[in-house]
């Protein structure tokens, strides 16, 4: 079943759309109101809350990229054989 959905998900993640959404998402994220929110004075386990901001999108974003390219398939003319591949 694990394996089912995880097929399923990754299908979906292959999409145009997605690769597009999250890259608008990712650059909104980057801009003006969000940094305003994160530029506070205040602390969270003694780091300040922008760079945990950035730190944290910074590892979700890794996290994305994998899932999207792990969602992509080699087309079958892309593999070689062991028969063609060159000495």
């Amino acid at each position: 079943m694990w394996h089912s959905t995880r097929h399923r998900i990754l299908r979906r993640l292959h999409l145009r759309e997605s690769w597009v959404i999250f890259f608008v998402l990712g650059n909104v994220m980057l801009n003006f109101p969000f940094l305003k929110i994160f530029n506070q004075p205040s602390t969270l386990f003694g780091f300040p809350l922008l760079y945990l901001y950035f730190t944290v999108g910074w590892a979700i974003s890794i996290g994305v990229i994998y899932l999207f390219a792990s969602s992509v398939e080699p087309e079958p003319g892309d593999q070689q054989s062991e028969e063609q591949a060159p000495p």
